[in-house]
């Protein structure tokens, strides 16, 4: 940290924990009052890239506050002075494209719980990086909560070992259930039209085939995808050869639009799938933005979710390879 005391001081923010001798989230601040502007940290992200990404897969979590980041032009400012890969998102949350790099989050009603997950955690291709611009902060709620994954891995051993090796052993199997067109009255109510940039059903199964889903299609209209076998675990290069709970059992399992079981067909425990929903809330980290925060997530080390808000709240979002 020494050598980066000059481009940035070290705050604290609410809700910040040590986890395993890290603070997350690593808050970042302007060194000084004069250096507080977006072309100053753009300037400085530019110079230490290197470092900054080691940091993050150190930390996990680093928020950017005091930057005075005024709107999605200076965010993606932000994100393009990384250098990182930009990667489209799949998935079920309705989005809105803002500019260049970057999107709104879930548009889905801000009365509902998005809970938490690794971004696009079963296409083969997901995020290194997910990065989130806070333009309206919420009134009240509409805290973006997330939990270190490995911690997850950790406890679900101590308490279920055998059901986890054998989730593990087996691998899990996913369905969900996609309509045709948008809806933003669900958190998960992007069409498969919009998803796939296509209405040509041939082509939209192609394109799933490729991420690594099959498809079957429903008399309405929708699309349900299976996606699976998936490992419930993940090894990632330089996280200390921690064990990450990289899968949505809890998500998924036995909701609504979507499900989760054995690959096998074999149902998983609902105790197991809710102590598991425990264990992710109590190690949760439950974050509260302030206006103008960029918060960088490490995506395969991190679930991160939303909180029920009151309106207005308006954040934007970026994903990186």
């Amino acid at each position: 940290m020494e050598h980066f005391s000059k481009d940035f001081s070290i705050g604290a923010c609410e809700g910040q924990k040590i986890v395993d001798g890290e603070t997350l989230p690593l808050v970042l601040q302007p060194p000084e009052p004069t250096r507080n502007d977006v072309e100053s940290l753009v300037s400085t992200l530019k110079k230490n890239k290197d470092w900054f990404e080691q940091i993050l897969i150190k930390n996990s979590a680093i928020l950017l506050r005091g930057f005075n980041v005024q709107n999605a032009v200076e965010f993606n400012d932000i994100v393009e002075a990384l250098g990182w890969d930009d990667i489209r998102y799949v998935g079920p949350a309705p989005r809105t494209h803002v500019h260049k790099r970057v999107w709104t989050a879930n548009e889905g009603p801000l009365s509902e719980f998005i809970y938490y997950h690794h971004e696009m955690v079963l296409i083969k291709e997901y995020p290194k990086q997910v990065i989130l611009f806070c333009e309206t902060p919420p009134p009240e709620g509409g805290q973006t909560p997330f939990v270190p994954s490995f911690r997850v891995t950790e406890r679900m051993l101590e308490e279920f070992p055998e059901a986890v090796e054998e989730m593990e052993a087996n691998g899990l199997k996913y369905t969900f259930t996609a309509p045709s067109k948008n809806s933003t009255g669900s958190m998960r109510g992007r069409g498969w039209e919009d998803a796939f940039a296509t209405s040509d059903r041939a082509e939209a199964e192609k394109r799933s085939n490729a991420l690594g889903m099959d498809v079957e299609w429903l008399a309405d209209g929708s699309m349900k995808t299976i996606l699976g076998p998936r490992s419930v675990t993940k090894v990632f290069e330089g996280r200390k050869g921690r064990r990450m709970w990289f899968n949505t059992v809890v998500g998924m399992h036995g909701k609504e639009h979507s499900s989760a079981f054995m690959a096998d067909g074999t149902e998983i425990p609902d105790n197991v799938v809710n102590r598991c929903q425990e264990i992710i809330e109590e190690e949760s980290i439950q974050f509260k933005w302030e206006k103008g925060d960029v918060l960088f997530l490490d995506n395969l080390a991190l679930l991160h979710g939303r909180r029920p808000s009151a309106a207005p709240r308006r954040v934007l979002v970026a994903t990186c390879k």
